[in-house]
This record gives C-alpha cells, sequence and structure tokens, in this order.
C-alpha cells in the first residue's frame, strides 16, 4: 500500500549557518520611541501561529504550519523555549523565539518583523535585543541560520551584528501547496 502524498512544490534554498562566541562590546542601538520587547510568561498557540505565520508570510517559513497544534503547545511548554514579543504602539510588529541547547548553547531559532514593521528601524535595534538577551544567560555561543528564501538584509544584518559565517548548504524544501504561500519563482527546482 502506498502512502498519499500530498501536492508540494519544491524550492531550493542556499541556509546559512552562524554563530557568535562572544557577545558584542558596542552599545546597543536603541528601540524607537513606543516599542517595547516582552519575553512572554505564555504562549498561546493562536498568538504564536499569529505571530509566525504573519512575520514568515513573505519569507516562505512553512515548516511550523504543518505542525499539529498539539506539538506547537508542547515545544512552547519547553522552558528552554522562548518567545520575544516587539511591540510599537501596542501592537505586534516582530518578535524572536531563543531555544536553549545546554551545552551547544542558545540559537535564535525565529526571528523577524511583521510586513508594516520592516524598513523603520526596527530590525538591527530587535536584533541586538534578542543577543543581548541570550548572552546574558552567559552561553556558550549563540548561532542562527538564515536562508535565500528570508529577506535580502537578513545575512547582512547578522554579520553586521557580529556572527560569522560557519557554513553554506543547498537544501530542497517540499513546501506544502495547501498552505497557500507565495513562492518566489527564483527559488523553484
Amino acid at each position: 500500500m502506498s502512502a498519499l502524498r500530498e501536492p508540494v512544490t519544491r524550492i531550493a534554498v542556499d541556509v546559512t549557518f552562524l554563530r557568535m562566541d562572544a557577545p558584542p562590546t558596542g552599545a546597543a542601538p536603541p528601540l524607537p520611541e513606543g516599542a517595547s520587547v516582552v519575553r512572554l510568561a505564555q504562549c498561546s498557540v493562536p498568538y504564536y501561529r499569529y505571530l509566525y505565520d504573519t512575520v514568515g508570510r513573505d519569507w516562505v517559513w512553512w515548516l511550523r504550519r504543518t505542525v499539529p497544534d498539539e506539538e506547537i503547545a508542547g515545544m512552547l511548554a519547553r522552558p528552554d523555549i522562548s518567545i520575544h514579543v516587539l511591540y510599537q504602539g501596542g501592537e505586534p510588529a516582530g518578535f524572536y523565539e531563543l531555544e536553549r541547547r545546554g551545552d551547544a548553547g542558545i540559537n535564535l531559532a525565529y526571528f523577524g518583523l511583521m510586513p508594516h514593521a520592516i524598513g523603520h528601524g526596527l530590525g538591527r535595534a530587535l536584533l541586538r535585543h534578542a543577543i543581548d538577551a541570550a548572552w546574558a544567560e552567559k552561553p556558550r555561543c549563540l548561532t542562527v541560520n538564515t536562508c535565500t528564501a528570508d529577506h535580502p538584509r537578513a545575512l547582512p544584518n547578522y554579520i553586521a551584528a557580529g556572527f560569522r559565517v560557519l557554513r553554506t548548504v543547498r537544501e530542497v524544501w517540499p513546501v506544502p501547496n495547501r498552505l497557500g504561500l507565495k513562492l518566489p519563482e527564483r527559488l523553484k527546482v
């Protein structure tokens, strides 16, 4: 008996893995007036999906869209995961997710701005907030990865913030068509 396979579109992305081995020494750029970052004490599955889906909609964030609510709830309940939301004028403008990996350090698992917040000087300050929040826990290192589906300024911003490139690998992703994501033609295989 063959397994049912859902229709997918394959895209090819170059995934770049980065690492930071010491906290930055320069002054952090301030968040703009009216902006603040809140570490959520608890994050509901619907709110997490709203953050993930809205921030990632234009950048092919697809994987967690395929995960059942029960698994997302379990992930959000883990003490090694934290969700930090950028608010501006009282509304969400972006978020980041930190994943503590024991001796392997902390991973900046997700980072991004809502579409309406891009291009308003929030990204650099939010990235530094994420970096400082991670280093406040004194990890061995801080890691992040980005890919050619992400915003074109992602990789240069990570490097400018003090991350160094470890390696880049080509991956082919089977993005389920049912997700309705707009897939850039340049990435389709």
